[in-house]
């Protein structure tokens, strides 16, 4: 436990400044994530140094496609989340409302990923930005060993937050679960517009960014809604990748069925309307980057295993520069 930097203290409450929920919570009281808790007028950070999962994963994984390609990345979340997302697939830990884990503390954590040859660490599994002084104190070790840090979010983050970690963070996957304010307080408890500002503000920022959206039947996947997407990410910039995932029943949408194959061809149809890259995930796919300019094949994916023909971040066979973080 350790008391938070993200908040401000108020008469007889504090006010929580990580996400854009800005829980006003009294005494003794947490946010609406259960790990932030008011202790004597101070906001303290229940899961500090209390690790729940904790993993060397493809970078791919998170997913991450423009960013160190073929690499291998430390995972590590805490329990916790400030969504409440009816479909969530790590259920398990996000909602979690006993304090819970293994004792990690940044410098062990550090460690870890340096001793199993990750070249980067990501906040991922629950919702990194309930735990961001964790992450920070983290992320401040890992860039004096030239690691590099990412944040797998709901796209959450306040202003005030991603002014505060955006000399630490270097690449965000971001969930922008829907186009609908609808969808968002339905199935997720939270707002649209908050994902929308944080997709902006942290390209502001000069943080990369790729953007996953988990295509469920029936609930996000109109073809309205999927232009909508494609067409937002487009207006903030064309070279951002769209990470469109299949849909498995889980948690409290377990009587939905899977997203049919068709539906992610159309979405992906879609998105290449606007966008260099899209993706399609979730699916027995080969994944594989394509130059915007000459149509080639430039990156290989195919179970994991990533092949890359860059020279320079650079096509080989048209010399077209290649947006992202590619060493």
């Amino acid at each position: 436990m350790k008391e938070c930097i993200l908040y401000k203290k108020e008469k007889n409450h504090v006010k929580c400044l990580a996400c854009s929920h800005y829980c006003i919570i009294p005494e003794n009281k947490t946010g609406i994530c259960q790990v932030r808790k008011n202790i004597n007028n101070k906001l303290f950070l229940l899961v500090y140094g209390k690790v729940i999962s904790h993993h060397i994963d493809p970078i791919e994984k998170k997913p991450l496609y423009h960013f160190l390609p073929g690499t291998n990345i430390y995972s590590i979340g805490t329990i916790g989340c400030n969504f409440k997302c009816d479909f969530c697939q790590n259920y398990e830990i996000s909602q979690e409302r006993e304090i819970s884990g293994e004792d990690m503390q940044p410098e062990q954590i550090v460690k870890e990923a340096i001793k199993n040859k990750c070249k980067s660490i990501a906040y991922t599994y629950n919702e990194p930005v309930i735990m961001t002084e964790f992450a920070i104190d983290i992320a401040k070790l890992a860039k004096k060993s030239n690691l590099k840090n990412i944040y797998v979010t709901n796209g959450y983050e306040t202003k005030e937050c991603i002014d505060f970690i955006s000399n630490y963070i270097d690449a965000m996957n971001i969930d922008l679960k829907s186009f609908s304010n609808k969808f968002y307080l339905k199935n997720c408890k939270a707002k649209l517009q908050p994902v929308l500002n944080t997709i902006k503000y942290s390209h502001e920022k000069g943080i990369w960014i790729e953007i996953t959206t988990l295509i469920i039947p029936g609930e996000n996947d109109s073809e309205k809604e999927l232009n909508q997407i494609a067409k937002f990410i487009s207006s903030i910039d064309k070279n951002i990748p769209w990470h469109i995932s299949r849909f498995f029943p889980m948690y409290k949408m377990q009587e939905k069925s899977f997203t049919p194959e068709k539906t992610l061809q159309k979405a992906y149809e879609i998105g290449k309307k606007y966008l260099n890259h899209v993706y399609i995930g979730n699916i027995n796919k080969e994944n594989n980057t394509i130059c915007p300019k000459c149509k080639k094949e430039i990156i290989e994916r195919h179970n994991y295993i990533t092949i890359s023909k860059l020279k320079d971040s650079k096509c080989p066979y048209c010399n077209e520069k290649i947006a992202g973080v590619f060493e």
